[in-house]
Order: structure tokens, then C-alpha cells, then sequence
């Protein structure tokens, strides 16, 4: 199978104001859930088995999608208290073998990516970590980084420091899995994938590659993107 961790387990507190009820990755956009959009970009692109991080109301999640959407069979890790984005990740990530890879999704966030463009640029390299990046338009609101020539990741800059114009981490990425057995934080431990996994993984010498992509991004993460959302042309068929 090809695998996908979507770490849907957030709290989305900034877009309760816009979706007061639901799970952020429930939010409607024209009609449907955010996350079925997202999954049916990502099964047409071949994946065939997901694996949900959730938490907050997660029962709307499985109530919804059951465990066969489409072709794609569907796992759920649920969270029963928060553990952040790296605990979400590291909790579904035993539902796949650490000897193969898998791409690892944020639930609120929708980046045209061309998975084999992506998988061959990490094996290419011998990735652990291959980041798909965009340019950003907005300061001070995304992971930012400094590329080499090659795609090799040099640094990791904390939201306060991405530019406009600049490389920024556009939240999915293919993972090599025996990269994970170097994470050892107890059980049921909150941590973050971006301010804990990532840096962790970097300074212990992994290999982050990331690769640039103009295809469509959005986070739904905040009320003004919901609603632009709403009009693009990739959530409207």
C-alpha cells in the first residue's frame, strides 16, 4: 500500500469563530468536508491507505469517512488527550511498518503536490525527511528555511522568521519510516512535529531534502482563508 498520515487532531481554535461545531478538517467547502477534498487529491494521486490522527470530536471524522473511502482503506489513531503534531504523528505511525515510507499531510492544509515528482526527489537523495515547499506571501505565518542548490535543507527558521517570497514549509512530506525509530519521547507525550521532530531530526544528522512546487496551497487555519477557499478552483466540481 501507499500510505498518508493526516494529522487532523487539532483543536482549530482560531476558526472557531467560521466553524464553530466541527473538526477543522470538517469545515465545509462548497458543500464537502475540507478532508475529502483532500483525500480525493491524494487517492487520485495513488494513495491507498490513510491513517487519520484525530482528536477533537473525532467521531464526526469516523462517522463520516468509515474505514473504506473510495479505493482507500482508512485507520484512525485517536488521541485521547493532545499531543500536538508530533505526538499525533508518531501515535499514527505505528499503523504503518517502520521499512516503508509514507507521506505525512497537515489536516487543514491543501498542497497541489505531484506525488511522484515528490517520492523520486527523495529517493534521488536518500532522504529521511523530503518537504514539498512553496513561496510564502505572508510574513511571520509559516516554517521558513534555507534550500541548497541540491534541495538539501541547511536550516529550519521558526514562523517569526519566514519572508514573503521566501521557502517555507508547505506541510507535506515524504518520510523515509525507519527515520522514526530515532524519536524516543514517552507515550502520550504533547510535542510538536515543527518545533520538536523536525529540529531533532536535523541536528542529529537525517537527511531533510525539500523540493519546491507551484501548485495550489492553502491553510484553512484561520476565517479569511476558509472563506477564499470556498472559491478556488480546486475545491469546485
Amino acid at each position: 500500500m501507499t500510505s498518508a498520515v493526516i494529522l487532523a487532531g487539532g483543536l482549530g481554535t482560531r476558526l472557531r469563530s467560521a466553524v464553530p461545531d466541527l473538526p477543522k478538517p470538517m469545515a465545509p467547502i462548497n458543500g464537502r468536508p475540507f478532508l475529502e477534498h483532500q483525500l480525493n487529491y491524494w487517492i487520485d494521486q495513488g494513495i491507498d491507505h490513510f491513517v487519520l490522527s484525530v482528536g477533537y470530536r473525532h467521531e464526526v471524522i469516523s462517522n463520516h469517512f468509515g474505514n473504506t473511502y473510495r479505493s482507500a482503506h482508512i485507520d484512525y489513531a485517536i488521541e485521547t488527550s493532545p499531543l500536538g503534531t508530533g505526538g499525533g504523528m508518531l501515535l499514527a505511525s505505528a499503523h504503518i511498518d517502520r521499512n516503508d515510507s509514507f507521506l505525512l499531510l497537515n489536516g487543514d492544509t491543501y498542497f497541489a503536490v505531484e506525488l511522484k515528482k515528490l517520492i523520486d526527489f527523495s529517493l534521488l537523495h536518500s532522504s529521511d525527511w523530503c518537504f514539498s515547499l512553496f513561496r510564502a506571501q505572508e510574513v511571520d505565518r509559516y516554517m521558513g528555511m534555507d534550500v541548497g542548490p541540491d534541495g538539501h535543507i541547511e536550516s529550519l527558521k521558526s514562523g517569526s522568521l519566514c519572508k514573503i517570497g521566501g521557502l517555507a514549509n508547505g506541510g507535506a512530506y515524504w518520510v523515509n519510516g525507519k527515520a522514526l525509530d530515532h524519536f524516543k519521547w514517552p507515550d502520550n507525550t504533547k510535542t510538536s512535529l515543527e518545533d520538536d521532530i523536525l529540529p531533532f531530526a536535523a541536528l542529529s544528522g537525517q537527511f531533510l531534502f525539500g523540493l519546491e512546487f507551484p501548485g495550489t496551497f492553502i491553510d484553512i487555519g484561520v476565517p479569511n482563508d476558509f472563506r477564499r477557499a470556498q472559491n478556488l478552483p480546486a475545491f469546485i466540481y
